[in-house]
């Protein structure tokens, strides 16, 4: 069994099994496999509860006992998923390594998906042992076959993670961080190409202290993460295993956490993966895995395995779970400071917001008004000029736009679009051609239009906007509509709801930063769920996610985290329901990372069968001068491909040319 450093708490889910005896599980083990069929459950309850230690010793009293192999006989009596499953759990930790490498490139082709996750997160200990036992189990030398079956930058990062020599001293010097953060900016952001090179060197040999504070000051100087970075600089499988390192140097944990999530979200489940982390981790960090997951998915690692596995398999993977942190009491202490941590991080991160839609340099509004009346005049319509200049224009100029038409032509050039484009292309060129505060309100208008009530547009509108756009949104809809956006509101929704509309509308959010005491108080106002009725819980939020600043709230989350060992998320989930819940929850998204919020919007909208154009439009239109290229960055490292691809895979036509344009680029 692996020891934990010195000091430092088990927080593996396998542990030594007490009054171990290794010659009657031998025996228990070979009766369980003697005679027709053999016994599946007393094979699993017996390996899953021995450590990787206990197990060897298994096999060598097994060998001395009968004269056999255990795992020739395991794999000659199992098949599929759980013989896969088994015969790893009895081989030792660097073996069972050296068997996934073997694997991954023996044969046609090569998975770098596993070289990536095994050379990636593994300690110098742990490579040295890797490489001695590829050594003694395939009399080969892996650094020779690796190199053969790999190429480029890809290649040689992964020789240099091959040789263990990472740095370990966790003195750090500031004078060494910073030469870093210039080395790794000028070989990249400032550098026409790449010095790939310099991020190899870096990122392959600096201790994970050193680069953690690398990547602090990396965000600090250059306005954005070094995430952000190695997937502007770097490409194919060198990117993804850069991405690996850097996730790994972060936090271990939190990687094999996402891996695990992504080998069972979606259609179909990626077992060679799910395998490879539970019999790798099960005696390291499965405790930590175990707590990231349920603070980032909001749900147990055991409960994801329970719905997408099933049978003898399933029952081993839960046993290397070692339990299910959605049952009452079994959320882990250590969660706490695991999601108090992440508030730590995003209370410092200070990211600059960019939009993908810039003022076009050289403008002519003349010019373009001249176009743009040429592309609709006479039969058919010039879509794509007509697209090519409004994609690429602000707001700003696209109002010039509008004037300069009206004052050559006499024509309203609104109306002349609305009558040569249709569907939604028009949707999306006639939003783009809006002031914002007027395209909003014509928004929320929609929503509370006819039979029905929009509720999710109202949400992602009043939960995210700023006072000032609030203010412009109240005024814009008094202008267009005659009548308040409050009594709008008030007509078209009830209860709690509207309170939590009306309280949003009035844009009076405080603006200063944070007041800890104040917090304190803040958290606690909302963790206590037993006083009052559910009525007096609602109010309670109300009064504090529709008022504090968005610093505060991060803090006041914080704390709350701090005092229930939940996320405030989880407990709206737990406790309210309907469109109370949903707008708190999207206010508490909002203020955690609102790119992210964007982001999950969109993805939904493009999942599954049928496509959401009206939310895709919605959030394209109002974010492309926001925030949408950070809205890409976290599309694509939460869901492994970019935006860019989402709507290329589920538009078409003109409306797919016009959305990738405001799209501003493929990451």
């Amino acid at each position: 069994m692996a020891k934990p450093a010195q000091g430092a708490k088990y927080r593996g889910s396998i542990r030594d099994f007490p009054d171990f005896n290794p010659s009657q599980d031998a025996e228990t083990l070979y009766n369980a496999m003697k005679g027709f069929g053999s016994d599946k459950e007393a094979i699993l309850e017996l390996i899953t509860s021995r450590s990787n230690r206990q197990r060897q010793e298994i096999c060598q009293n097994y060998k001395s006992l009968y004269g056999k192999d255990l795992i020739a006989d395991l794999k000659y009596e199992l098949t599929g998923k759980f013989e896969r499953l088994i015969v790893g759990l009895m081989r030792p930790p660097a073996y069972a390594d050296a068997k996934e490498i073997k694997d991954a490139i023996s044969g046609i082709g090569t998975d770098e998906k596993c070289l990536i996750e095994i050379l990636a997160s593994r300690t110098n200990e742990q490579i040295h042992q890797l490489v001695a036992a590829y050594k003694d189990a395939y009399e080969r030398d892996l650094e020779a076959d690796i190199t053969g079956d790999t190429s480029g930058h890809f290649r040689k990062m992964l020789v240099v993670l091959l040789q263990g020599t990472r740095e370990e001293d966790d003195v750090v010097s500031e004078d060494l961080v910073q030469q870093d953060v210039q080395d790794l900016y000028e070989a990249g952001e400032l550098k026409w190409g790449t010095d790939e090179a310099q991020f190899i060197y870096i990122l392959g040999n600096r201790s994970k202290q050193h680069l953690r504070l690398v990547f602090d000051e990396y965000l600090k100087t250059t306005g954005k993460p070094i995430e952000a970075s190695i997937r502007g600089e770097l490409s194919g499988d060198f990117e993804k295993l850069m991405l690996a390192v850097v996730k790994c140097i972060r936090s271990t944990a939190e990687y094999f956490a996402e891996r695990l999530f992504k080998a069972m979200k979606g259609l179909g489940t990626r077992d060679n993966t799910l395998i490879r982390i539970m019999v790798s981790r099960s005696e390291l960090d499965m405790l930590d895995i175990r707590e990231i997951f349920r603070t980032k998915y909001e749900k147990s690692l055991y409960s994801m395995i329970k719905n997408d596995t099933s049978g003898e398999y399933k029952k081993t993977l839960l046993k290397l779970c070692g339990g299910d942190d959605d049952a009452a009491g079994q959320f882990f202490p250590e969660a706490a400071q695991v999601a108090y941590q992440m508030w730590e991080l995003s209370a410092v991160a200070r990211v600059e917001l960019k939009g993908t839609v810039r003022p076009a340099g050289d403008f002519n509004p003349d010019a373009d008004a001249k176009a743009l009346r040429k592309a609709m005049k006479g039969l058919g319509t010039d879509e794509d000029t007509i697209i090519d200049i409004i994609a690429h224009r602000s707001n700003a100029q696209r109002q010039q736009i509008r004037q300069t038409f009206k004052s050559h032509f006499g024509r309203d050039l609104m109306a002349d679009l609305k009558s040569e484009l249709s569907g939604d292309l028009a949707r999306l060129i006639l939003g783009l051609m809006m002031p914002p505060a007027h395209y909003d309100a014509k928004q929320l208008k929609k929503a509370m239009e006819g039979a029905g009530t929009d509720e999710k547009a109202l949400i992602e509108i009043l939960a995210t906007r700023t006072n000032a756009e609030i203010q412009a949104i109240n005024k814009a809809y008094k202008e267009d509509y005659h009548k308040s956006l409050e009594d709008a509101l008030s007509s078209d929704t009830s209860g709690h709801f509207k309170r939590i509309l009306i309280s949003l509308a009035t844009g009076n959010r405080e603006e200063g930063g944070e007041d800890r005491e104040r917090a304190r108080e803040d958290a606690q106002e909302i963790a206590d769920t037993t006083s009052g009725d559910k009525s007096s819980l609602e109010t309670r939020f109300m009064m504090i996610l529709c008022t504090r600043s968005y610093p505060h709230l991060r803090r006041v989350f914080q704390e709350f985290v701090k005092m229930t060992n939940y996320d405030v998320e989880h407990t709206i989930k737990k406790e309210m329901s309907g469109d109370v819940r949903d707008v708190f929850v999207a206010i508490v998204q909002s203020v955690k990372n609102k790119p992210l919020f964007f982001a999950d919007k969109l993805y939904k909208s493009m999942k599954g069968a049928g496509t959401d154009e009206k939310t895709l439009t919605r959030i394209m239109v109002s974010r492309s001068e926001i925030d949408l290229l950070n809205i890409r960055r976290e599309f694509i490292e939460k869901y492994d491909k970019s935006l860019h691809q989402a709507i290329e895979g589920d538009t078409s036509g003109h409306f797919l040319k016009a959305l990738l344009a405001i799209c501003g680029g493929e990451d």
